[in-house]
């Protein structure tokens, strides 16, 4: 491939903006059509603008697609991009259901293309950096962890303004936004081996779930809990949108909201300035994509991957149902 590589991307809504953002701070990058069913807003985001995704890839041919549509529409658009042998980043959540995701990762393998899911919070810094902290043995042997995620933004009747559409979403916390902290807690700790989940619906005015307690069982036996609702901040407010605690047999460390790490009662790593999306993770993210697409070095969040973390959310939504713990040899 050449550099610069000539990237489109599908989907320029809230976070479609917040990814080209970070496409524009990298210089072997330059994204050249965009696809939005708003004519206008791909137009804003690049120098060739398209309604249909289907036309911007035939007749653009370029280098990956980044896919920053809703999910409905996310099987679609990687089997076109698998059609026209093109690579593809393609946002969270994976798909509808486990059936389209794994088509999504069967169409993909069958063309040979590369693809990889747009998974940011593991690539935010305070959580690589508490990758390599663990890694070292600076809380010895892990014991026990959890995650707190809190944002107010679910609350009254006009709920989620940014994302409004998240109101009509039969399955939504755990879906949306927990697969986040499940991910983490895979790239921290390993894959995860049965789950129990309890949910509830508060705010009336919404389809799905927003509150959630999840406790998770991994492969290694180390257990984990990941509480959530959204009806407060975090106190401080900060962009991790709630705090971690990763317990050890020698020691504990503190992941707070603001990005801060302690160990033990002593701060030991400051998040950079805020510069991008969450502590730069987009980038970050994206970085990932690109150096792995030009070296054919293995994705970290790879469709075949990502279904180990897309099947524990699933498995969370058979664990509500039931009212049991679920293991994930069931769907894996």
């Amino acid at each position: 491939m050449q550099l610069p590589l000539r990237g489109a991307i599908a989907g320029c809504g809230y976070f479609g903006r917040i990814q080209l953002e970070a496409w524009s701070r990298m210089p072997e990058v330059r994204i050249v059509a965009a696809a939005d069913p708003d004519i206008e807003r791909a137009r804003q985001a690049a120098p060739a603008a398209y309604a249909d995704a289907a036309e911007m890839l035939e007749r653009e041919r370029p280098d990956f697609l980044d896919i920053a549509t809703r999910p409905d529409s996310h099987l679609e658009l990687v089997s076109l991009a698998a059609a026209h042998r093109i690579p593809v980043i393609c946002q969270k959540p994976m798909a509808r259901d486990w059936a389209e995701a794994v088509r999504m990762v069967e169409a993909a393998e069958a063309a040979g293309i590369p693809f990889m899911i747009h998974e940011n919070w593991r690539f935010q810094p305070w959580y690589r950096e508490a990758a390599r902290r663990i890694g070292r043995g600076d809380i010895g042997r892990p014991v026990a962890y959890w995650f707190h995620v809190r944002q107010r933004d679910g609350l009254g009747p006009a709920p989620y303004p940014r994302q409004p559409y998240f109101v009509e979403m039969p399955r939504l916390l755990i879906y949306e936004t927990l697969v986040h902290q499940i991910d983490t807690a895979r790239f921290l700790f390993g894959d995860v081996a049965r789950i129990y989940a309890d949910i509830r619906r508060v705010n009336p005015v919404i389809r799905g779930e927003d509150q959630a307690t999840l406790v998770l069982r991994h492969a290694s036996e180390l257990p984990g809990v990941i509480e959530s609702h959204r009806f407060a901040d975090p106190v401080p407010k900060g962009p991790a949108m709630g705090d971690a605690c990763f317990d050890g047999d020698e020691a504990t460390l503190l992941v707070r909201a603001t990005g801060e790490i302690f160990l033990g009662e002593t701060l030991v790593w400051t998040p950079p300035p805020e510069q991008g999306y969450k502590g730069d993770s987009v980038l970050a993210t994206q970085r990932h994509f690109i150096e792995c697409l030009l070296s054919g070095r293995q994705f970290e969040t790879s469709g075949r991957e990502y279904l180990k973390t897309f099947a524990v959310v699933e498995a969370a939504y058979e664990s509500a149902a039931r009212g049991a713990a679920v293991a994930l040899s069931a769907w894996l």
